[in-house]
């Protein structure tokens, strides 16, 4: 990789916990499992170019992690390939010259990132806005205003131009947007409304994943909740963001011992409360199955808009493995029928 290909370079410093150290795990192997979009072969090749060290020395890809080793990690990253146009079926509920809301169906990136350079929404939001009939199509480049996870389904609105691109954008900052979500959630809140609050920053023990941090360590973050429905040691949330953190309603409902139900990567996709045996853990098993994901929506969505003012409401249906998951709930886990 030449100098040329390479856009900037993205800098990580970890420090090796007792719980990790116990592992006895390589450096290359560690390196892998806590830094997103990377590999081994990658890691080495960092190594090799002097781009890791561990305390300071650079050691070899076999060096066995030690409880306290301090590693500086310094990674190329390659510039981005231009996103081309793809034909896809987007569910577009929304669109005038300025703008369109789509809503997005699980296992679909928003943006052409590492990993994901192709089949993502901007791609095929190119290929629709490259099919528009004239005068229609002018010199449209759709630009995303905000982002859901991969395998987050529900609606966003995004910008055909940059004055309206800067618009939406400002009314995020402001908080002018209304957002919805609603989650499936193992356990039950305390209080039927309230807030949650504390400060996201990575994971300092898995890079891939955010955490609730101390201090500034994290960026502060608040998530309004109510429940809607009630289920055996599940309930149904309708949650508002008052911040918008890489995986807030995730990781605020984890640290509170309330895992969106299927979430693979924060602990939803196991049984959390109430008994694990027979036909009932038979059913949330068929049910993670059906998922594999979390089930989490983003419903509704509202702004005023940035040309016309008029006031802009949205509400989408749920998808259907969601549909499926309520339905079973619904008849299997009623909330009169609680355990002990």
């Amino acid at each position: 990789m030449t100098e040329k290909e390479i856009k900037e370079f993205k800098e990580y410093q970890l420090t090796v916990s007792e719980e990790e150290h116990n592992l006895e795990t390589r450096l290359d192997k560690f390196l892998a499992s806590q830094i997103e979009n990377t590999s081994r072969t990658k890691i080495k090749e960092a190594i090799k170019e002097n781009h890791i060290t561990v305390n300071g020395t650079n050691e070899k890809p076999s060096y066995n992690i030690e409880e306290g080793d301090i590693i500086d990690v310094r990674l190329p990253i390659p510039k981005p390939p231009e996103a081309t146009p793809e034909e896809m079926e987007l569910n577009i509920v929304y669109e005038d010259e300025s703008l369109l809301v789509v809503n997005k169906q699980a296992d679909m990136v928003v943006h052409p990132a590492y990993g994901n350079w192709t089949g993502t929404l901007v791609n095929g939001l190119l290929w629709h806005t490259d099919n528009l009939s004239e005068p229609e199509k002018g010199t449209i480049r759709p630009g995303i205003v905000h982002r859901l996870d991969k395998d987050t389904t529900g609606l966003l609105v995004v910008a055909k131009d940059d004055k309206t691109h800067r618009k939406l954008s400002s009314y995020f900052r402001t908080k002018e947007i209304e957002r919805t979500y609603w989650a499936i959630v193992w356990g039950t809140p305390d209080e039927k409304e309230g807030t949650i609050t504390g400060n996201i920053g990575r994971d300092p023990h898995n890079r891939q994943k955010m955490a609730v941090r101390e201090g500034d360590k994290g960026k502060e973050a608040k998530t309004h909740y109510k429940v809607i429905e009630y289920f055996d040691h599940l309930s149904l949330l309708e949650l508002k963001l008052e911040t918008g953190r890489t995986h807030q309603i995730r990781v605020h409902l984890a640290d509170n011992n309330l895992w969106v139900f299927g979430d693979p990567k924060y602990g939803g996709n196991s049984v959390r409360y109430g008994p694990n045996t027979g036909s009932r853990r038979q059913m949330f098993i068929n049910l993670f199955k059906l998922l594999q994901r979390q089930c989490l929506h983003a419903k509704t969505l509202g702004f005023e808009h940035p040309v016309t003012g008029e006031d802009m409401q949205f509400d989408s249906e749920l998808p259907a493995d969601f549909v499926q998951v309520l339905g079973m709930l619904r008849q299997n886990c009623k909330p009169d029928q609680l355990y002990s």
